[in-house]
């Protein structure tokens, strides 16, 4: 598949290096652009990752005839717009989490891709770890019995003209914004993709009017329950655990898991590991190559109304806070 990428930030590097380790180890991808809002800024991204043409906007990418799918990287109150801008130039989008600010402009984006006969996804890269899969797969299959309780904690500190922009409002910031889709979408997994029924709140505001610690207890149907807590202000591990009638699955590592512990109330505890072969991006890349193959608008692994649940929770979560 012939990618761009829009923006060439901290993340879109993650993604260009894993495109070219997976063309090194033989598979058909390569980034064939990239665009900034400096044209010299995409030019020494492109001669960084061996990339062949760079521009100095979006609109001039979007405009290339030969790119197929855009990985759009752009902070989070652009992602709306810049996606809405690539469907409607013909490519397929990737767009990094969180795919947008509201419930309503995420319904607008699928809804456009099914009017378009595009395909666009999230970028919500956990969810495609093979670990993860395997952890709703023995949820499926009774391994820990029903699920009573899980959390998942997941923090770090931002420093210097990464803490600006991490905070910043006007770039969508704040902690439940920027990394909040990880627990919450790890929790969706874990729930079987259930919504919850309700939910209660406590934060931390910054001096930047944005959340630097968030946790949240959230209720779903059969009375189960879950904790998230985030921060963007705080160390924190990134642990989780899943808490069932015959037994639990633990983490070390939720974010970018490669290896699980299995502890069933009847039998020894085994580990379970998958290590993550290049840098985490390749398996949502894959989906999106499997996906477009296939004539799909959207993946039946990662739906639409996964996005658009957790999109909504936290623009609830975030009207809250701000009263």
């Amino acid at each position: 598949m012939k990618w761009a990428i829009l923006a060439t930030g901290t993340i879109a590097r993650k993604f260009a290096g894993t495109v070219n380790a997976m063309a090194e180890a033989g598979e058909d991808q390569q980034v064939i652009a990239c665009a900034s809002r400096s044209l010299e800024r995409a030019q020494v991204f492109a001669d960084e990752f061996g990339i062949p043409r760079a521009y100095g906007s979006y609109e001039a990418m979007a405009a290339d005839p030969d790119v197929e799918a855009v990985y759009i990287a752009t902070p989070n109150t652009m992602h709306y717009e810049n996606a809405k801008m690539c469907l409607d130039a013909g490519k397929h989008v990737l767009c990094e989490k969180p795919f947008t600010t509201t419930k309503a402009d995420a319904e607008e984006l699928f809804a456009l891709a099914r009017a378009k006969g595009l395909f666009i996804m999230e970028g919500f890269w956990i969810r495609f770890l093979p670990v993860h899969q395997k952890m709703m797969e023995l949820i499926r299959n009774g391994e820990i019995g029903n699920v009573v309780f899980a959390r998942a904690d997941f923090g770090f500190t931002a420093n210097g003209a990464r803490r600006v922009r991490k905070f910043d409002p006007a770039l969508g910031g704040g902690a439940m914004l920027d990394i909040g889709v990880y627990n919450l979408g790890f929790l969706r997994m874990v729930m079987q993709d259930a919504d919850p029924v309700s939910y209660s709140i406590v934060s931390h505001m910054s001096e930047y009017g944005t959340d630097d610690f968030s946790t949240v207890q959230l209720v779903y149907p059969g009375g189960r329950s879950a904790n998230s807590t985030v921060s963007i202000g705080l160390v924190m591990p990134h642990t989780a655990a899943i808490f069932g009638t015959k037994g639990a699955i633990y983490y070390d590592e939720f974010q970018a898991a490669s290896k699980i512990t299995v502890a069933p109330v009847d039998k020894e505890a085994y580990t379970y590991e998958s290590p993550i072969l290049f840098k985490g991006f390749e398996y949502q890349i894959r989906e999106v190559e499997r996906c477009v193959k296939a004539g799909m608008n959207s993946s039946d692994i990662l739906k639409p109304e996964d996005t658009i649940a957790i999109t909504g929770l936290m623009e609830e979560m975030l009207k809250e806070m701000a009263q």
